[in-house]
């Protein structure tokens, strides 16, 4: 922000919050907690990105819909600790982005891009991710 640096927000629940039902009280918090304090226009230069830790390097990943039902409640939240602002904020998803799974979930209202891990360091893998194509 002040020195030209975008600060990125990671929040996402373990498998077993998963399965315990308690992936939205998971991010709420870490999405709260993480950001308190912030005003609207600090709000508004701030990413963040939905990694499940049940899909970081595990080859798993959420459905297109298990991604946008987190990613529109993360902006719901948004919504409600900087209003207006929240519009300008990216929300990305980061649970093991592929390039079979990338124009499905670029495909999603909420999703606004992708945190990359792993597939980054394959040069064909990469060039296929960054040239996703949206599904109509």
């Amino acid at each position: 922000m002040q020195q030209g640096l975008t600060p990125v927000v990671c929040v996402g629940e373990t498998l077993a919050e998963r399965e315990g039902g308690k992936t939205f009280s998971v991010v709420e918090r870490q999405v709260t907690e993480g950001l308190k304090g912030l005003t609207s226009a600090q709000g508004a230069s701030i990413v963040v990105a939905y990694e499940p830790v049940w899909a970081i390097g595990t080859g798993k990943t959420a459905t297109p819909a298990q991604a946008q039902e987190v990613h529109a409640f993360i902006r719901k939240k948004l919504e409600t600790l900087f209003a207006a602002a929240a519009s300008q904020m990216r929300i990305l998803y980061g649970g093991s982005v592929k390039p079979d799974n990338i124009d499905q979930l670029m495909a999603q209202s909420d999703i606004d891009g992708g945190l990359v891990g792993g597939a980054s360091l394959k040069a064909d893998d990469f060039g296929r991710i960054i040239k996703f194509q949206t599904i109509a």
